[in-house]
């Protein structure tokens, strides 16, 4: 057996020891022992492989199935500009804390210094966003090497899955040529045992860690509960068992209880209300990055910020963060009744108002595109939410709890790349139907992620791409003031003018294009296979339908509520 075969073979199998269940693989001629070696376990039951021909899809289809998972996954690939498309995925999966294991095979020094093809520095290519880096020594024919080679992969498989925090991990594997297994009587010769430990067991065991974490301890009778991504479910549990309000960025998307204030993005936006109804402390879960309100909100001298985050780089907008702890304790004081009464009367008055504003609009527009997907959703949906636009709509639609709803969305640097790979990854492995709400230009920036191979096995996955030709977010940001018309469409609208019907058939996928809130509610039934819907709105009308709509909010909760 050559040296190449013989490392890739142990890596793949200790890789399986030690739970990983899920490898995504893109093809090339230096990792070709890893591909081989990965094909052979595929083969035999032991992982699932998939195929992707662009790097940048593949890390961010291994980053939505870690993410969906919550172990890490695999992800591999050739050798030079190959690696360095996977560091939009490794960037975000370090800021969202997802484990992923990395793996980039490389030419051996002697031929880094020829001029060889392909060639990069791959020592640390991806810097301080990965838990852990190491390049392994290059295999030979010698005894030692199954051990040395095991317990790298059981310290990456450590570092992804985290003592602290989950994240990124690379090695940098070496291979010298031959690339592909020996033929003939020897070809399984090899100077000692490549064994495994006894029963399948990793070479190292580590802890599981998630066990004993710490915790801040609120104190106040008038709290308030922000959650973000993770632990959303259970910050809605906490809510409800001890009489806090509860605001999610995903509005009423994968929470429950009488707590849940699912119009808590307008709320908070009204200043007579947050002046009169000022929690002493936040709870927080995670770190928001979506609305400019809850950042007021926390960088407020006056309100005691109580942080849940799996690490120390936690988010202080104010620098002001009182507690930072990995879980959430009973409080030391009873909650004030009446304090959530109130803020579950201002919920139900903006509700109102948002509803009646967005029936009154011509359909479509985002909050009530959001607010149809929503409702049409069946029970144990994914809900994969794309940046900009999708991500506030789904919370300023102010609809109902839907418990029975998981959302997934890439906020770790909150960027467009990479979304339509990471739902179809997430889709892959949910066990239920599964949704994505994407605008235009996060959809065109990931077409890629629609190309799936023809004996790759599909999601059952319908995205929704609403398209306003270019970039509606800017236009509700300063850019977007009429001073600045002059120079908007330009560099920040940007039109395109794609025609995504076209582009899905090209990728053989499915394309219908809705123009009713009835055709879009038929479009959605349960996916069977990955289908795109579209949905055409004007973008030029997004500023003022927000005006219209903080106006109706403020009026009713001070009508409602007396703010």
């Amino acid at each position: 057996m050559n040296p190449s075969t013989a490392q890739a073979r142990v890596l793949v199998d200790e890789l399986v020891r030690n739970t990983v269940s899920h490898v995504v693989l893109c093809p090339g001629s230096r990792n070709a022992p890893l591909s081989m070696a990965l094909f052979d376990a595929a083969e035999a039951g032991r992982v699932s492989l998939h195929v992707r021909i662009d790097e940048r899809s593949a890390g961010f289809l291994a980053l939505g199935i870690a993410a969906r998972t919550g172990r890490p996954t695999v992800v591999v690939c050739t050798s030079g500009t190959a690696a360095a498309n996977f560091h939009p995925a490794v960037l975000e999966a370090d800021r969202a804390g997802v484990p992923l294991i990395v793996l980039t095979a490389d030419r051996p020094p002697e031929l880094r210094a020829s001029g060889a093809n392909q060639v990069i520095d791959q020592d640390r290519l991806y810097g301080d966003a990965v838990r852990y880096f190491n390049e392994l020594a290059i295999a030979d024919t010698h005894t030692g090497q199954n051990a040395y080679w095991r317990s790298q992969v059981c310290r990456a498989w450590n570092a992804a899955y985290g003592e602290w925090r989950s994240g990124p991990v690379h090695l940098n594997v070496p291979f010298r040529e031959p690339l592909v297994p020996d033929a003939g009587q020897d070809a399984d010769a090899w100077p000692e045992p490549l064994d495994g430990r006894p029963n399948g067991q990793r070479w190292t065991e580590l802890p599981d860690y998630g066990a004993l974490p710490a915790f801040v301890v609120p104190s106040t009778r008038t709290g308030l509960v922000i959650a973000c991504d993770s632990g959303v479910a259970a910050a809605a549990e906490w809510a409800e068992a001890n009489g806090w309000p509860l605001i999610a960025e995903t509005g009423g998307a994968g929470v429950s209880g009488d707590s849940a204030i699912t119009s808590g993005a307008w709320l908070l936006a009204v200043p007579e209300f947050v002046a009169a109804h000022k929690p002493e402390q936040v709870l927080c879960i995670g770190r928001p990055t979506v609305f400019r309100q809850v950042q007021q909100l926390l960088a407020d001298a006056d309100v005691e910020v109580l942080l849940v985050r799996p690490d120390t780089d936690w988010p202080a907008p104010a620098h002001n963060v009182r507690q930072v702890g990995q879980w959430f304790a009973e409080p030391t004081k009873p909650a004030d009744p009446e304090w959530l009464a109130c803020w579950r009367a201002a919920d139900a008055a903006a509700r109102d108002a948002v509803n009646a504003a967005l029936a009154a609009e011509p359909w479509p527009t985002g909050p009530a595109v959001a607010a149809d997907v929503m409702a049409a959703l069946p029970s144990d949906s994914l809900l994969v939410v794309g940046s900009s636009n999708p991500t506030r709509d789904i919370a300023l639609a102010a609809g109902p709890v839907r418990p029975d709803v998981i959302v997934h969305r890439n906020r770790g640097v909150a960027g467009i790349d990479g979304t339509v790979s990471a739902a179809v990854g997430a889709a892959l492995v949910h066990h239920g139907p599964s949704y994505a709400l994407l605008g235009d230009l996060t959809f065109l920036h990931d077409s890629n992620g629609l190309l799936t191979g023809t004996l790759e096995r599909r999601p059952d996955l319908t995205i929704v791409v609403v398209n306003d030709d270019g970039g509606g977010i800017f236009s509700l940001l300063e850019q977007g003031e009429p001073a600045h018309s002059r120079s908007f469409e330009r560099v920040f609208g940007t039109p395109h003018g794609a025609n995504i019907g076209a582009l899905c058939a090209g990728y053989g996928v499915p394309h219908t294009l809705v123009t009713s809130s009835d055709e879009l509610r038929d479009a959605l039934r349960p996916p069977d296979g990955l289908r795109v819907v579209e949905v055409g709105i004007d973008r030029d009308t997004r500023r003022d339908l927000h005006g219209r709509l903080r106006a109706a909010v403020s009026r009713a909760v001070r009508d409602g509520v007396g703010a």
